[in-house]
């Protein structure tokens, strides 16, 4: 038998020994981890139940706001915000390396060109078997083709792919966490400078007021009504005032700055034109408490987390099975360039080989306690970000509530803070009081207008922030399937096992 037969015979031989291992997947198929779900939000009185497909958010959630202005900066966060243009590059990355990943299911190819001059040693003692001439100049002319396959017989390399189309997916949920965010902050800073706007409008009605106030009193203190120490509380009461109201600027233009670099403007170039704008919270559909593992990008991000962690123990396990490595060569190799096309010229070798460490003093054990201990924290990391998402709902749910009830007792106090600041400047006009009773109510009434502001500017920043932990409009139906990424990284997963 020649050593050709022979090498097939060999490599026939341990194909036919490890083929009904190639199958086999070691480590455990991945599981959606159990979370605590309740049955309803505590915080949603009044609210029905329903299903989330029935009531879920559709298209851009801001558009319930119906402001203009607002749609179109929110359309900029998509195109120039710095923070989702860097989230995405993530996703590409991660979805660049199941490619990385699944070539390691094919078998590498290499080339090599070489052509070597040597000399040996004039001083060396030539061995009896040594020609004249090997001590002279020799010339090596080679050209060589080498490949090498190892073949995934345990699953280390299907559950590498697995792995990376789960950290794929979990990157893609962070595009969407990134976008969400982003989006719900735009908002939040747009509707607190809406709230700055109308103090702005509240401050000109009310420094129009004090000065009337003023001219009255300087009308009384030049009948001899009054005294000067009235007129001078009036003016200092007016200053106060317009002081106020220069203060606005500061806060209104930082929340213009941050709302600037969210659309990815340069602040210095960007401006919102002061407009009157009608602030009202919308109505937020409900849904059910286990919508929001669908809905929530955040949580589909700590859950695709787990899955790669779990295909990690995978990859650990096959380190303790032996590795089959299926090596050949061939190529042309000459002194002379001429002969490289002869027979003599060729050359080969094709020789498997089947390693296993004996002892690595505990390295591999210890890498696969390391994968175990990984994926339970992925496992504690996944229900605690769906513990921080019921908080945030309910949260929020009782901010509004509460906040409404606040409102309505607030606006009460407004028209009884009015009411007694023009009666105590009837009084003053008639001269039954001093101006200090004035001042008082004047104060008063701007305290509880100040805080009937800030009220609505908290229920429209709950109201956003209810939609962003409520999910916003996404859904999981959005994450890329195995599909949607590298085609051959898509094909290992279908045939990975379930």
């Amino acid at each position: 038998m020649t050593s050709v037969a022979r090498s097939k015979r060999n490599l026939l031989s341990l194909s036919l020994l490890v083929l009904p291992l190639a199958g086999c997947t070691v480590g455990p198929d991945y599981v959606r981890p159990g979370v605590e779900v309740p049955e309803a939000f505590g915080e949603s009185q009044g609210w029905k139940p329903a299903e989330p497909r029935d009531h879920e958010a559709r298209g851009k959630w801001w558009e319930m706001f119906a402001d203009a202005v607002l749609n179109g900066l929110q359309e900029q966060v998509n195109i120039s915000n710095q923070t989702l243009m860097q989230a995405e590059a993530n996703y590409r990355q991660a979805a660049a390396l199941i490619q990385a990943a699944d070539a390691a299911n094919y078998p590498t190819l290499s080339g090599a060109l070489g052509v070597t001059r040597s000399r040996t040693s004039s001083t060396t003692v030539a061995a009896p078997s040594a020609t004249p001439t090997s001590r002279g100049v020799v010339r090596n002319d080679s050209l060589r083709l080498d490949a090498a396959w190892l073949p995934d017989f345990w699953g280390r390399v299907r559950r590498s792919v697995e792995a990376s189309l789960a950290n794929a997916q979990a990157s893609a949920a962070l595009v969407e966490t990134a976008r969400l965010a982003a989006q719900a902050q735009l908002a939040q800073s747009y509707f607190q400078l809406r709230v700055l706007d109308g103090q702005r409008r509240l401050y000109e009605q009310i420094i129009a007021a004090f000065g009337k106030a003023l001219q009255i009193t300087q009308n009384q203190y030049n009948a001899g009504v009054t005294a000067k120490a009235d007129v001078i509380q009036a003016q200092a009461q007016l200053k106060t005032i317009q002081a106020q109201a220069i203060d606005l600027g500061v806060q209104r233009a930082q929340l213009e700055h941050a709302i600037a670099v969210l659309v990815g403007k340069p602040p210095a170039a960007f401006h919102i034109a002061p407009a009157a704008v009608k602030l009202s919270p919308p109505p937020i559909p409900p849904v059910l408490p286990s919508a929001l593992l669908e809905r929530r990008p955040d949580i589909a991000t700590a859950e695709r987390r787990v899955a790669a962690a779990n295909a990690q123990i995978g990859v650990a396990r096959a380190a303790f099975f032996p590795n089959v490595t299926l090596p050949a060569s061939v190529g042309l190799q000459s002194a002379r360039l001429a002969e490289w096309f002869t027979l003599p010229s060729r050359f080969w070798s094709i020789g498997p080989s089947l390693v296993e460490t004996i002892f690595d003093a505990g390295l591999r054990r210890s890498q696969s306690d390391q994968a175990i201990a990984a994926y339970d924290a992925s496992v504690a990391a996944y229900r605690q970000a769906v513990l921080v998402a019921f908080q945030q709902v309910e949260d929020n749910l009782a901010a509004l509530r509460i906040l409404a009830a606040e409102a309505a007792v607030q606006d009460e106090a407004v028209a009884a803070s009015s009411m007694a600041l023009e009666l105590s400047l009837n009084q003053y006009r008639a001269g039954l009081i001093s101006f200090l009773p004035v001042v008082v109510a004047q104060n008063n009434a701007l305290a509880n207008l100040r805080t009937q502001s800030t009220l609505l500017g908290l229920r429209m920043t709950a109201s956003v922030q209810l939609v962003a932990a409520l999910g916003g409009d996404w859904s999981t139906v959005a994450l890329p399937a195995a599909e949607k990424l590298p085609a051959a990284a898509a094909r290992t997963q279908r045939q990975a096992p379930q």
